[in-house]
Formats: structure tokens, sequence, C-alpha cells
């Protein structure tokens, strides 16, 4: 993977971090994204000295054209090229529908899913060109199942998986294959701030009884744009220990 170049969306932290963390230990170059330079520059330095790969952190505000278009500029201008482009930056702003306010679904839905279409639409000419390219969305098992107080949330992951399938169609041609990872109950600060009541409720719906890792899904996305994944394109694998099956 020494020759490869993957683009990683929220790559300071969770399961961003993890799948960075990843490719850094296979040699691949890696381009992270945060919301603040500073932060990814931070997580991208940690990452090259641990793992003796070439890391560049670089700040992006997906729900903005503008940054998106410059932030894939200029990553373009130092590497020449992505191999792979890993969508995983999300946010959430979770209530009930009669408490959403507008505002919380417009962010929701131009951050997770506008941003999805904003980087493979400034990315995917590049990989045209080259004939070659991994896309991998980061969606959610809610996009699947739903979940009550995240209509806006998962609305954006169902999108990005239909998303998905569309633009592996498009693409197929081109040698560029486009997949979702579906995570479901993840070992995260979110996950790890429930008290031992609701962390005993999250555990009871799922059958293989533990959260999942960071490492589980990097793994599976590892697989996604590995030798082992040619003939995969428009599928989204779930990785959620069972909890929906």
């Amino acid at each position: 993977m020494k020759d490869r170049v993957v683009v990683i969306t929220g790559g300071s932290r969770g399961i961003g971090l993890g799948i960075a963390e990843r490719f850094a230990e296979m040699g691949a170059t890696v381009a992270l994204t945060a919301t603040r330079q500073e932060t990814a520059d931070k997580v991208a330095t940690e990452l090259a000295e641990k793992h003796g790969a070439t890391v560049v952190g670089y700040a992006l505000n997906l729900s903005e054209a503008e940054s998106v278009d410059g932030c894939t500029k200029a990553i373009l201008e130092k590497f020449g090229k992505v191999d792979w482009l890993i969508n995983n930056a999300g946010i959430t702003a979770d209530n009930l529908l009669m408490r959403m306010k507008p505002d919380d679904w417009d962010r929701v839905i131009e951050t997770n899913l506008g941003g999805t279409y904003r980087m493979c639409r400034a990315i995917v000419p590049k990989m045209i060109r080259a004939r070659y390219g991994r896309i991998v969305n980061i969606s959610s098992v809610v996009g699947t199942t739903g979940n009550p107080g995240q209509a806006n949330y998962s609305a954006t992951k169902a999108g990005v998986e239909a998303f998905s399938r569309s633009l592996a169609r498009e693409l197929a041609s081109r040698n560029i294959t486009v997949n979702s990872v579906a995570p479901g109950f993840i070992d995260t600060d979110m996950t790890r701030a429930l008290d031992e009541k609701q962390r005993d409720a999250l555990l009871s719906q799922v059958p293989l009884g533990r959260l999942g890792s960071a490492r589980d899904i990097a793994d599976a996305v590892a697989f996604l744009v590995g030798p082992g994944a040619e003939y995969i394109t428009g599928i989204t694998l779930h990785v959620n220990g069972g909890m929906q099956m």
C-alpha cells in the first residue's frame, strides 16, 4: 500500500481515527481531515511518528462547497492523486421530530449527505482519469433500522447508501468501486459516557455481546479497498455484531 493515497474525512477521532491508523500501519499515504487545522495537524503528526508513515492533516467543513474544493485541491496538488476516498465525517443533532428545529435538520443533511456528495464530486474526476479508485462511505445501522430521535441522522445514512449504489453503477466501467460500511454500536467517547444500565441496554441488542471497536470498522474498510474486494461494488457491509440481520 506504500504507493496508495487515501483521504479520510473526520479522521481525527473515533471511527475515522481508527481508519486513519489502520491505513498508516499498512504504509499508505494518509490525508486526514478535521474541522480544525490544529487538531488535524496534531493527529497527523502523532500517527506519522507512531507508524513511520506519511500523514498530513487538513481543515475541512463539509457543509461548505468552498471548503471542500479548497481542501481537495490542496490534497491533489500535494500528492497528485487520490486512490481511496473514505467519507466518514458526520454530525448529529438528535431530537424528536416535533422538537427538531429546521436548522438541526439542515445541518445534519448538509454535512452528512451533502458532504459525501461534495467530496465525491471533487475527487471522482481524478479517479476517472486514472481509471482506478475505491470509495467507501461510512453509513450506520440506523440507516436501515431507524432510531427514535434521529430522523435527520437516519435519513442521511439511508441516503448515503442509496447514493453509493447509484454512484457504483455510474463508475463501475472506469474500474472505480463504491461501497458503504454500516457500523452498529461502537465503543467511542459517546458510548463510554453512558452509565452501566444504559450500556447494558445497548449490549442486550447485540448477539455477539460486545460493542464494536473502531478497528472492527477499519478492517472492513481496508478489505473493501484491497485486492480481495475488486469484484465488490454497490454493497452495504454491516458491521454490528448481529444486532441487525
